[in-house]
């Protein structure tokens, strides 16, 4: 693979398509040195989209996975598939995703640039840090909602009144009777299906208990 035809393109924010790599150390691994400012674009990039150039197909079961390093001056020129200390893991692409776009912050490079180092790895280990990456970021969202003090975020005691709305809600048409003393019982089972659809109610919509339940 080393040697042959560039396999991706790099457009940061504002500047020129980059496809050659600054070095390549080995078969599967590119660096790109990218200046945080080009003549004709004075303001650091922000974003950084990466994409496969037209006719170029990896390997079976293979992902581009794909790290930043904001200081060019330490970064290591042996990155060889192992990612250095200093390089940031920032997503990947691959068939299904051909291309993609990372914000890498308002002054990336902005003291000299920054590497990009783009390594062809499993697809499958790939996949799981980009889960792990998105998973992470919705925590620190959410965190950051919760800690903001915002008059638009529910309270606790909303939020919990919330939930045992909703439970109830769903539970309140399965309960029933035991025997004739009058006392009123919810099946354990209707109780695991409400927690089931709840979590997945939470999953695909993380801010409904945000709106008031009906």
């Amino acid at each position: 693979m080393a040697n042959q035809q560039p396999l991706f393109g790099l457009l940061p924010a504002g500047q020129p398509l980059i496809t050659a790599p600054s070095q390549q150390p080995n078969q599967t691994s590119f660096l790109y040195l990218i200046p945080s400012t080009t003549p004709s674009n004075p303001k650091p990039f922000a974003h950084l989209a990466v994409f496969l150039l037209p006719g170029i197909s990896l390997p079976e079961n293979t992902a581009a996975a794909i790290y930043i390093a904001q200081n060019p001056s330490a970064f290591v020129p042996s990155f060889a598939g192992s990612v250095a200390a200093n390089f940031k893991f920032l997503g990947g692409v691959g068939p299904g995703k051909e291309s993609a776009v990372f914000k890498v912050g308002t002054n990336a490079g902005a003291e000299g640039g920054v590497v990009i180092g783009i390594d062809i790895e499993d697809a499958g280990s790939v996949a799981e840090r980009i889960q792990q990456l998105q998973q992470q970021s919705q925590s620190q969202s959410t965190a950051l909602v919760l800690a903001s003090g915002s008059s638009e975020t529910p309270s606790t005691q909303v939020l919990a009144q919330r939930i045992i709305q909703n439970a109830f809600n769903f539970l309140s048409g399965f309960s029933g009777q035991v025997g004739q003393s009058g006392i009123e019982v919810v099946p354990l089972k209707a109780f695991q299906d409400w927690w089931r659809k709840f979590e997945t109610k939470i999953r695909n919509d993380p801010s409904f208990l945000e709106r008031p339940q009906d």
